[in-house]
């Protein structure tokens, strides 16, 4: 699995329409904003604002860990969305208070980064990732199934 332009959100434009659309989800690492796209792949942004995180290569670094963790949960994510990602500012937070904050960065893992993008996936679009969000029709019928 690559990660070529067409799988990236590039203008300001884009990440604009995807903040718009105010569907998000956060936890205590990353905040995930979602919205429908036309190109039938999943594309990806990432914000990381030099406020939150400092320096340059650490930033880049942060970055780096969620491309990653997209391009290899792609196949576990709903098509045809865009997704914008960006570090939640409550790790921030708890970072600056932190003796060496260069070195809890550097502690975040891909692991960590990864497990938090699918869950968030996951209560954006609810337990079937796979095919976006449930209509509420759908929601109805798979509680009527699970009572029998």
């Amino acid at each position: 699995m690559r990660f070529p332009k067409s799988k990236r959100l590039l203008s300001n434009r884009q990440f604009k329409a995807v903040l718009g659309r105010n569907r998000r989800a956060a936890d205590n690492l990353l905040t995930l904003f979602v919205a429908p796209n036309d190109s039938g792949s999943p594309r990806l942004g990432v914000s990381v604002g030099r406020k939150i995180c400092g320096k340059a290569t650490v930033r880049n670094r942060l970055k780096r860990l969620v491309r990653e963790a997209f391009r290899q949960s792609q196949d576990r994510i709903p098509r045809g969305y865009d997704y914008v990602v960006m570090i939640s500012p409550s790790l921030s937070n708890r970072i600056k208070r932190t003796e060496n904050p260069r070195k809890a960065w550097a502690a975040l893992t891909f692991d960590q980064v990864q497990r938090s993008f699918l869950r968030l996936v996951e209560k954006v679009f609810g337990a079937d990732r796979r095919d976006g969000p449930q209509s509420p029709e759908r929601n109805q019928r798979s509680k009527i199934e699970d009572q029998n």
